[in-house]
């Protein structure tokens, strides 16, 4: 199991790399060449999941090293899957990067013991796992093309050259995968919660436990059921949507990734 991730690291890195330089040459085909990597390397990912269960011990998908490289290995199948509708250069690099750490952390994480691993058995704590990694993705790609549409957004203002220089996604292009992303993010984080209150409540008698990782969830939700409003019923503007996905990606980042570490 750690073989492929490893091998899906090294594509990731290789294709992250293939793609910056593609971009600064540039070179259309190094770009070909890099999504190829992204693929290949999502093939080995998801061969890397298949074979979870032969590890002595195996590592329960609520591990947090775990589930966010299921949230790498799923946003790259959300990039890949809008870089075919949608000219999206820009975004290859970091999508490589970010997994190749996903990636790649997995395979320092240490194996729990046959007790823990327990913890987090049955249909309903992987439900919530998939689910909130599935949402994590979507999110960090509405997070992503908002970053992109800010930068691209100030280049043009100020009319740098790096603009003209660099094959960066139109802010149309941008704006669409922010209304894509969002809408499926806060849909598939929103089944995340539901299912992760399932399982206080199969496990505790309590739907809300209230520990940390709990109470910094069900906020990070309710900000993207304020942005989520914004968005599609406060008729919010493009910028001020882009900026919003930036800051409530980063909030969710915290009540997951900070707050799974310090607890």
């Amino acid at each position: 199991m750690y073989e492929f991730q490893q091998i899906a690291a090294a594509l990731y890195l290789a294709a992250g790399v293939g793609a910056l330089l593609g971009l600064v040459l540039p070179a259309p085909r190094m770009l070909f060449g890099a999504r190829l990597g992204l693929a290949l390397g999502a093939v080995f990912q998801a061969a890397a999941f298949a074979t979870l269960h032969r590890l002595d011990p195996a590592p329960a998908l609520t591990d947090l090293a775990q589930a966010l490289s299921i949230a790498t290995w799923l946003g790259i199948l959300f990039g890949l899957a809008l870089l075919t509708r949608i000219r999206l250069p820009g975004f290859m690099p970091v999508l490589g990067l970010v997994a190749f750490l996903g990636a790649f952390g997995a395979t320092l994480s240490s194996p729990v013991s046959a007790g823990e691993a327990g913890v987090g058995s049955g249909s309903i704590p992987h439900a919530h796992v998939l689910l909130s990694s599935a949402g994590l993705a979507a999110l960090g790609l509405a997070g992503l093309a908002g970053l992109f549409f800010l930068l691209e957004h100030r280049s043009l203002k100020r009319r740098h050259k790096l603009a003209r220089r660099f094959p960066l996604p139109s802010l149309e292009g941008l704006d669409r995968v922010n209304r894509v992303a969002l809408a499926l993010g806060f849909a598939l984080l929103t089944f995340g919660v539901a299912t992760g209150v399932l399982w206080n409540e199969a496990r505790s008698g309590q739907a809300l436990a209230g520990g940390l990782h709990e109470t910094w969830t069900v906020a990070a939700w309710m900000i993207y059921l304020g942005l989520f409003a914004l968005r599609f019923l406060g008729r919010q503007g493009a910028r001020q949507a882009a900026a919003s996905a930036l800051a409530g990606f980063a909030f969710l980042v915290f009540a997951v990734v900070g707050i799974g570490i310090v607890s």
